[in-house]
């Protein structure tokens, strides 16, 4: 009860954070101000929109690889509230006339470009690779739960450092909140995470 309690509250955090954001940003610290393609709005709302969809892929799957209601509650809020943020944040840039892609490298807006490898589908910090998200996929039970909760708390690190770079440099006052919310509900699923790994006999894997 106690880890349903904390996922909820994790989840309660993101939202509460969120509230009307898809609608204010439009006019959020003033109208007629709008993010260059160039800025780190712009940069966190692209990069972190791949981020979450990774998660949320990954949530799916470790869901058919278990029956354990602890994880799958777990996976399940995860994919809706990143799913939910991922919507908002292209959302963002179509209100804002700007692409979805861009031809710099990931992070460039934190000054960053070079900090992931991009090697076998890691384009960002705590993103799994193509192969780790192959292996996901093959493992069943307590396999899986263990390497998703491993996989999942190396992907929440990595996107918790993207979102306090957002907060450092974001000027959209909206997607600044957004960010900060990320940071304390992820935060929160990171050492709740810490606890189901050690109750399966396992711990993070950095």
């Amino acid at each position: 009860m106690r880890h349903a309690g904390l996922i909820a509250g994790a989840v309660l955090t993101a939202f509460a954070a969120v509230g009307t954001i898809t609608y204010a940003v439009a006019g959020d610290d003033g109208a007629t101000r709008t993010p260059s393609a160039e800025s780190a709005d712009a940069g966190f709302a692209r990069d972190m929109a791949v981020h979450h969809q990774q998660a949320v892929e990954m949530s799916y799957i470790v869901r058919d690889r278990t029956k354990n209601e602890e994880v799958r509650r777990l996976a399940y809020d995860i994919a809706q509230t990143q799913a939910n943020q991922r919507g908002m944040m292209l959302g963002w840039l179509d209100l804002w006339a700007l692409p979805k892609v861009s031809s710099e490298p990931p992070m460039t807006w934190m000054g960053m470009s070079g900090m992931a490898s991009g090697k076998d589908g890691a384009l960002m910090p705590g993103m799994a690779t193509n192969s780790e998200m192959k292996k996901l996929g093959e493992l069943s039970g307590k396999q899986a739960e263990v390497f998703y909760l491993q996989l999942m708390t190396d992907h929440h690190k990595g996107g918790v450092h993207m979102a306090r770079g957002c907060v450092a440099k974001c000027t959209v006052g909206v997607e600044k909140r957004l960010a900060q919310g990320m940071v304390e509900a992820q935060q929160s699923e990171i050492a709740l995470m810490a606890d189901m790994l050690k109750e399966r006999g396992a711990e993070p894997r950095s």
